[in-house]
């Protein structure tokens, strides 16, 4: 008997928006495999910046993307503030993005048994990774509300960090995601928007859990 497709949902956002959060969270309540798609990102980064290059060099950073797999995204060092500066520079470079497209479809496509289903969460995940997902979510908060939870991880990391420069940093990356002219940061058409600059983690997770669960009512899912 043919097996029912994978159950995809996508979440996007702009940094900090509380993405990867709601993503592991549905991960565990549907059982379903996560895949934190900037990661990818990171990895083609830290690789760059282990061989002292410039991430901002499109051969370097097409190299990179190249060797990447998915046993390098739990490397630690991916979190770094350097690692998550130098993510956004080659996050822009249309070859790396085209490279690391298939391991994301790849993923979505067969996800790690015994998983019935994925979730991916990025920046084009809805709009351009997985444009037939069955639910797809986009959440978005104010930058000063995202510089504020960015900096309180960092400093739970054990980070020296200054609210002004997060908050600046902040900005210049939704500039970068937002403005580049391949896959930008953008909400599908078909995505359900979520402010979360009133909203705590708890709040969020419920809206979304109503969402799929209301999706796979009707798709009269099994699980």
């Amino acid at each position: 008997m043919k097996q029912p497709r994978p159950f995809v949902v996508t979440i996007d956002g702009p940094a900090a928006s509380g993405k990867g959060t709601l993503a592991r969270r549905l991960a565990d309540r549907f059982g379903f495999a996560h895949l934190d798609t900037g990661a990818l990102y990171r990895a083609t980064a830290l690789r760059v910046l282990d061989q002292a290059e410039d991430p901002s060099d499109p051969a370097i950073a097409e190299a990179a993307a190249r060797q990447v797999d998915m046993q390098m995204l739990s490397d630690p060092r991916l979190r770094e503030p350097a690692v998550s500066a130098a993510a956004s520079v080659v996050a822009a470079i249309p070859a790396v993005r085209g490279i690391l497209l298939g391991l994301q479809r790849q993923f979505a496509a067969h996800p790690p048994a015994p998983a019935k289903g994925a979730v991916l969460d990025g920046r084009d995940i809805g709009s351009v990774v997985c444009p037939s997902a069955d639910a797809k979510i986009f959440l978005t908060a104010n930058p000063e509300t995202r510089a504020r939870r960015r900096l309180a991880e960092l400093r739970q990391q054990g980070a020296t960090a200054i609210y002004e420069n997060v908050l600046q940093d902040m900005k210049e990356r939704d500039a970068r995601d937002s403005e580049r002219p391949t896959a930008p940061l953008i909400a599908a058409p078909d995505a359900i928007v979520i402010e979360t600059s009133t909203l705590d983690a708890d709040a969020v997770f419920e809206r979304a859990c109503d969402l799929i669960e209301c999706t796979l009512k009707e798709m009269e899912w099994q699980q």
